[in-house]
């Protein structure tokens, strides 16, 4: 009898399995969604509110767009393409693999892949889509311009195609070609390690040949085919992008790259092609030998079609005859380069200048002297802070901007800063939630001083400042100025501006000495938008997770009209909402039409201009700030063959809104990059007067252009080649850091030869190259930098170069060998001694150079400061030099006279200043007198100079002279040194002339002595 066994009845399902999920889990997980779309929110919301109070929401989501758009393709197609190879390969693997000792090794692996093996094959496709959609999404750009390209106009002359080829398409297509390469790589490597694991392929062993299955061979077969295919097309690309190579001697294609590397990669092409086709013959007729013959095939041409026969002709044709051979493309070099840096159109003067300084040469200069700037912007920061700070949570920038005003009908180069706020400066107990963030919440208004004229005691001779202002610009605008600083580099990180009608206001607008001791504002936000609101429970919530803190959404102060400022930086806003701009490293202000702007130069760059050198920004436009050399400033890391000043932008300091300006119309980049913004740029003629006339040439274009001019400015092959007339630029002979630098450019009033009246110019002077090169003038760039007047007159001039080339047999001193005579010539190092002391440093300022007199004159205003203790610079004293003849003097008039043996034609001396020390306006007329008082921002309290006492004499015995003049210059640098020390500078001034005045006797007795 046989008994079947009887079926087992199921078990009953747990009791947690007919529960389903937990009430907890579900609420964890809600609560955890939730938290998460909070956070999102926190990011991605307030960036769309932030865009949409300033006016570019429109960047924001096509920005946006375009990226969630490359990424959802990029992502999708190297998923699927992975994913269908994997796919492929498993659905096609054998039923019984082969029965060999490595298959029994691979058993186990199949074994514990199992259970992994669905989550593999749709992790891994996404894990890479990934990937590759971060990359794609990484090129929204490129992917817009190429969308929205632009006709340049002009062609490469090697294929002839418009510019816009390689500026906007070559960089897609080979994207493209590189994306698909790399996903038919990925697919591959899967396929053959999935057909590998299952039996598909068996590599031989013991005697036995490697077996591949028809599904994996044709499987391979056709990645690898499609794969030779995309090679074929990067051979293709490589063509062009030859045109964009590096060379030791210049950029672009070289005869070699023409006549052997580009047929040579056509070649290559083809030979990709062909065995393409093997390959995909090989899906049909199972041949290996045929695509194995072309795999060497390929490497023996790329051996000896792409790598031996290039050399071959470099080195035996080339070489031996380099100059003549590379004439044409180093000219086709030149042409680009210098139409891709806009130095194309550059007037170039022979200029022989003179080594002797005639008597009364500078009076057909008179202008250019009278305007000279002595006030330092690089220095004189801890002078305006001292004298104009007001309280410790006001600052100045390190480095302040030179501009020019139009003060009494005439223009004056002026030294400005804003008065930004600065919560550092608050001490500890000061710094609360409410005090950081609602309290204190601007800066208050610009300080400005003359550039070329110095008040008492060596003090800027500050025509705006004080707090309320007061001064030249306030009088300059008739609709109300608007001095609040709510958006500037030093800004805290955010505030909460606002508050109901009626409310009591809190935020501090200015320090008084009247009532409580300060007045108090409220930003009208009902009236004028500064930031996002925050003035619902959402908004707040968001913002508190943004920043961090929760007294957003607690404190009472933040109500129903509140707004949030942030992204304070000028240069911050602007990038932000033009990411398609490289932007200079100057931000600088202005007072137009009665608000305080900052103006920003903005630039469209490419690095795929055909013949084009590339140059690397962050090294062409480093500059040291500061008096002591505490910061580098540069450009970020970025190569260019091609730059335009497409932009000018603007920050109000008050409401923070961004405009952005075409500043050069004919740019096809920023034409492509206005079809894709159409409202983001206004058109030039949205410009008002008022800030044409501020507005000036870009310091870090022109820092690259004359790094450029260094090779560029010679005009045929043959001197490029033998680069026996390349230049260099100074190295900046007033840097006190460790690492050197270039001289930086300057900002100043100049007649260059050939103009008619002087102009606000940007120049810069250049050496004899080579590393061994003599510190000499070799040529002096300078480039028209007013843009327009108050009058609202465009200047048809704007960014004129032009470029004095001086005789190759020049001796005309460099700026590095002027400061080596002024530091070793004796008479200078005996009266810049007097100046030096424990309680005293000297500080040289700006080397400036001039071309005046029919030569090149340079000029260097020198500061005193106390070398410990209250610190900031005075000018005491003022360098000269024309040719080998160098002087120092009180005031530049003096200098002037000595060097030129008369007068110098105008009054460029030390403004005056009334008792109560209110600096005097010192426009200066024909005769060299000063104007009528101006108030005062701040009268400075000061003490009454005594008369200055001639030094004893001793009668006409020329030792005794000397010995008494002596004492008297010790006496009067005692005197110095304690008036430093006790911060008073009237009694400093009145012992510095005593020094002076010492110095002089024992200079004279001295001679006596000798005769």
């Amino acid at each position: 009898m046989s008994f079947a066994a009887s079926p087992r009845r199921p078990a009953p399902p747990s009791s947690s399995a007919r529960r389903g999920p937990s009430p907890l889990a579900i609420t964890v997980v809600f609560v955890a969604a939730v938290i998460g779309v909070v956070f999102l929110a926190a990011q991605f919301w307030t960036e769309i509110l932030w865009f949409t109070q300033v006016g570019f929401r429109e960047v924001l989501l096509t920005q946006w767009g375009a990226r969630a758009i490359l990424f959802v393709l990029a992502f999708v197609l190297m998923a699927a393409i992975v994913w269908v190879n994997l796919q492929v390969a498993y659905k096609k693997r054998p039923i019984y693999a082969p029965t060999t000792p490595e298959q029994a090794t691979l058993d186990q692996y199949r074994e514990a892949i199992e259970p992994l093996r669905q989550a593999l094959v749709w992790g891994i496709p996404a894990v890479v889509g990934f990937f590759a959609g971060l990359a794609a999404q990484s090129q929204w750009s490129t992917f817009l311009l190429w969308m929205n390209k632009v006709s340049f106009g002009d062609s490469d002359p090697q294929f002839g195609l418009d510019y816009s080829f390689y500026i906007f398409t070559l960089p897609i297509l080979r994207f493209v070609v590189n994306f698909f390469l790399a996903a038919i790589i990925i697919a591959a490597i899967g396929a053959i390690v999935t057909h590998y694991l299952y039996g598909g392929i068996a590599i031989g062993q013991a005697g036995r040949k490697t077996s591949v299955v028809k599904s994996a061979r044709i499987q391979i077969s056709l990645l690898a085919g499609i794969g030779l295919l995309l090679l074929g097309a990067n051979y293709l690309l490589d063509r062009y992008s030859l045109l964009l190579r590096g060379g030791e001697k210049f950029d672009g294609a070289n005869y070699a790259d023409v006549n052997a590397v580009i047929p040579a990669k056509l070649i290559l092409a083809g030979v990709a092609v062909l065995v393409a086709l093997l390959f995909l013959v090989n899906m049909w007729r199972e041949n290996w030998k045929l695509p194995a013959i072309g795999v060497g095939l390929m490497i023996v041409s790329s051996i000896i079609v792409g790598t031996l026969y290039p050399w071959v002709v470099q080195r035996f044709q080339v070489n031996p005859n380099a100059q003549q051979m590379e004439s044409e493309y180093i000219q086709r070099n030149i042409d680009s380069t210098r139409s891709a840096f806009g130095l194309d159109d550059i007037d170039v003067t022979p200029y022989d200048a003179k080594t002797t300084a005639e008597k009364n040469a500078l009076r057909e200069d008179a202008e250019t002297t009278a305007s000279i700037r002595l006030l330092d912007p690089n220095i004189v920061s801890p002078s305006f802070r001292q004298l104009q700070q007001n309280r410790g949570y006001y600052n100045f920038a390190e480095q302040l901007s030179v501009d020019r005003y139009t003060i009494d009908g005439e223009s004056r180069d002026t030294v400005i800063a804003v008065r930004e706020l600065d919560l550092t400066g608050l001490s500890n107990d000061q710094r609360t939630w409410v005090n950081d963030h609602t309290v204190y919440t601007h800066g208050y208004g610009v300080v400005a001083a003359y550039g070329n004229q110095i008040g008492e005691d060596g003090r800027p001779a500050f025509y705006e400042g004080g707090i309320p202002s007061v001064g030249g610009l306030t009088d300059l605008d008739t609709d109300g100025y608007e001095p609040r600083i709510y958006f500037s580099p030093k800004a805290p990180s955010y505030s909460i501006v606002g508050a109901p009608d009626g409310s009591e206001a809190r935020e501090l607008d200015f320090p008084t000495d009247e009532g409580s001791g300060q007045v108090n504002t409220t930003f009208p936000t009902n009236k004028v938008e500064v930031g996002p609101s925050v003035g619902n429970m959402w908004n707040k919530l968001l913002y508190a997770i943004k920043f961090g803190d929760e007294q957003i959404v607690f404190s009472s102060l933040v109500n129903e009209e509140s707004q949030i400022i942030y992204d304070r930086d000028p240069a911050e806003r602007v990038q932000k909402v033009a990411p398609f701009l490289t932007l200079d490293n100057r931000v600088y202000p202005a007072v137009v039409d009665g608000r305080v702007k900052w103006i920003i130069d903005g630039y469209t760059t490419s690095n795929n201009m055909p013949y084009s050198t590339s140059a690397a920004l962050d090294e062409a436009t480093a500059t040291i700030t500061g008096p002591n050399g505490q910061t580098i400033q540069a450009l970020l890391p970025q190569e260019v063959n091609y730059i335009r000043n497409s932009v000018k932008a603007t920050v109000d300091a008050y409401d923070g809104s961004v405009t952005l300006y075409a500043w050069d119309n004919e740019d096809p980049i920023l034409q492509a990059w206005q079809k894709v913004f159409p409202d983001a740029v206004q058109p030039m003629s949205e410009i008002s007067s008022d800030l044409m006339s501020h507005i000036r040439y870009p310091e870090d274009l022109f820092k690259v252009q004359r790094t450029l001019l260094t090779r560029y400015h010679v005009n045929t092959a043959a001197e490029f080649y033998s680069g026996q007339d390349f230049w260099r630029n100074p190295e900046d002979p007033t840097n006190n850091a460790t690492t050197n630098v270039d001289q930086p450019p300057y900002y100043q009033t100049l007649q260059m030869p050939g103009q008619d009246d002087p102009t606000f110019s940007l120049s810069t002077s250049f050496i004899a190259g080579g590393s061994g090169g003599r510190n000499v003038l070799t040529g002096y760039l300078a480039v028209n930098s007013e843009a327009g007047n108050v009058a609202g007159s465009p200047n048809e001039d704007y960014g004129k170069l032009r470029l004095l080339e001086l005789p190759r047999g020049s001796t005309i001193p460099g700026p590095g060998q002027v400061q080596n005579n002024f530091t070793s010539d004796s008479e200078i190092a005996t009266q810049l001694g007097w100046l030096k002391n424990n309680q005293a440093t000297v500080l040289n300022g700006n080397l400036l150079t001039l071309p005046v007199g029919g030569g090149l004159l340079y000029v260097q205003p020198v500061y005193v400061q106390a070398s410990s203790g209250t610190q900031f610079p005075l000018l005491r004293k003022v360098l000269v030099s024309f040719g080998n003849e160098v002087e120092l003097a009180d005031t530049l008039d003096e200098a002037l006279d000595a060097v030129f043996g008369g007068s110098s034609g105008a009054d460029a001396g030390d403004a005056e200043v009334t008792d109560e020390g209110i600096p005097v306006d010192p426009t200066p007329d024909a005769g060299g007198e000063t104007g009528t008082p101006s108030p005062s921002p701040e009268p400075t309290e000061t003490t009454e100079p005594t008369e200055p006492t001639a030094p004893s004499t001793g009668g006409s015995d020329p030792q005794t002279t000397l010995n008494n003049a002596l004492q008297d210059a010790k006496k009067a640098m005692e005197d110095s040194s304690k008036a430093l020390t006790a911060g008073d500078f009237a009694k400093y001034g009145e012992a510095q002339e005593r020094l002076q005045k010492a110095v002089e006797a024992a200079i004279a007795a001295e001679d006596a002595l000798g005769k």
